[in-house]
């Protein structure tokens, strides 16, 4: 009997502690309104953002295609944005 007792506390505390926790998450979650408000401040929404990371992109890309062709370690370059001038 003592047994079941302790099973039946331990469930009894697991389940409390569940409870509890699912309330304390359901209360930090934000709602739709606030989630779609926080999506609208992220900074990939703003044009500007958008636009200096497709220059980087290209920039990259650009980078990678020409390290590619060249035996040169273009990594070592002092200024990545231009070509050659970098120690092999």
């Amino acid at each position: 009997m003592g047994t079941l007792r302790k099973a039946l506390v331990v469930a009894a505390a697991l389940g409390a502690g569940a409870g509890v926790g699912s309330a304390l998450f359901a209360l930090v979650t934000p709602g739709e309104l606030q989630k779609q408000a926080m999506l609208k401040q992220m900074p990939e929404q703003h044009p500007q953002h958008r636009d200096e990371a497709a220059r980087t992109q290209r920039l990259v890309m650009v980078t990678l295609q020409e390290a590619a062709a060249t035996q040169e370690n273009v990594a070592c370059r002092k200024n990545w944005t231009g070509g050659g001038g970098g120690t092999v």
